[in-house]
């Protein structure tokens, strides 16, 4: 008997791991004589713990796939909380979650002795790139330090990609090739969208030819709205404004009044109001107020343009500061 529930944002990341979980399971066995799966919106969970109680037939075990799990309440999900306080030992048990779920069941699953997976990847560069490596290992492909730099900087946040790519790398190279950045570049494709904190970081850092390539991936690979990005900035900047005039001189003081977590945010940004002060955060301000005006239709200009125009302005905005 094992009980699994995996859980992930990423649809495409979440999907292949239960699939390679599935195929794990399985085994040498028969496919169409072991596994039950449940996917969608019609089906109940008082259906799926049936699956999971009836007894293997002509196989020694069964696999049950329940996805989408996010979606039933507590008091819906009380079939399956029964189920697992006595599971039956012939049968493994996969449960798909692509949100959160109730805190019953991860307590119900661990408490059957199952195994809880985030599959989501780590949000860090660093730990991206680290992760990017072992899940190639897994395949049986080796990444320099390089490539893995490369391949998870171009997928940005589009990770559901991974998995194809190391597949293609897998049917070119064949097993336990040593892949260096120059073998992976023609595969890589568009670059992926990017985490918000990457654009407002190289923004800050005055970087404008960065924050312009980031724009651009956030626009396009990330396919967020301008408006989206605009709402990303604006709170951006809106932290900065608590706490002009405020006298803040500690992380802790920075957390209290920009309403943000002490620690490194609060950190981050009493750093980036002291280095624009409060003339600089004002002039930011001003810029957001009237792009917001243009990309609502003050002027003929293209969005992307506006935008590209104002991420410019505050990008030098910090470098002259």
């Amino acid at each position: 008997m094992a009980v699994h529930l995996m859980t992930g944002a990423d649809e495409a990341m979440l999907r292949s791991k239960v699939h390679d979980l599935v195929h794990e399971l399985v085994g040498d066995g028969d496919r169409s004589l072991m596994v039950d799966e449940f996917d969608g919106e019609e089906y109940e969970l008082r259906v799926v713990v049936d699956a999971a109680q009836t007894m293997p037939f002509l196989t020694d075990r069964r696999v049950v796939v329940a996805r989408d799990i996010e979606r039933f309440n507590v008091a819906e999900l009380t079939p399956l909380l029964g189920y697992l306080a006595d599971p039956l030992e012939s049968t493994d048990l996969v449960l798909a979650a692509g949100g959160s779920v109730a805190k019953r069941l991860t307590e119900a699953v661990a408490a059957a002795g199952g195994l809880i997976t985030n599959t989501s990847p780590p949000s860090r560069a660093r730990d991206r790139q680290t992760w990017v490596r072992a899940e190639a290992l897994e395949r049986g492909l080796r990444l320099d330090g390089a490539a893995a730099v490369r391949i998870a900087d171009q997928l940005g946040e589009d990770a559901g990609r991974l998995d194809g790519l190391l597949s293609v790398l897998l049917s070119t190279f064949g097993p336990d090739a040593r892949l260096s950045e120059s073998d992976v570049e023609p595969f890589l494709g568009e670059a992926g969208g990017v985490p918000p904190w990457d654009f407002t970081d190289a923004i800050d850092a005055g970087k404008t030819t960065d924050a312009l390539v980031l724009l651009g991936r956030m626009l396009h690979g990330g396919e967020r709205h301008p408006l989206q990005i605009m709402a990303i900035l604006h709170t951006h900047y809106g932290r900065l404004a608590r706490l002009d005039g405020v006298d803040a001189r500690s992380e802790h003081d920075a957390a209290q009044m920009a309403g943000i977590k002490a620690g490194f945010p609060a950190k981050k940004a009493l750093a980036n109001y002291r280095r624009l002060g409060g003339g600089g955060v004002a002039r930011a301000i001003q810029l957001l107020a009237s792009a917001d005006l243009d990309l609502r239709g003050d002027t003929n200009l293209d969005n992307e343009l506006v935008m590209e125009v104002l991420v410019a302005r505050l990008s030098r905005l910090s470098g002259r500061r």
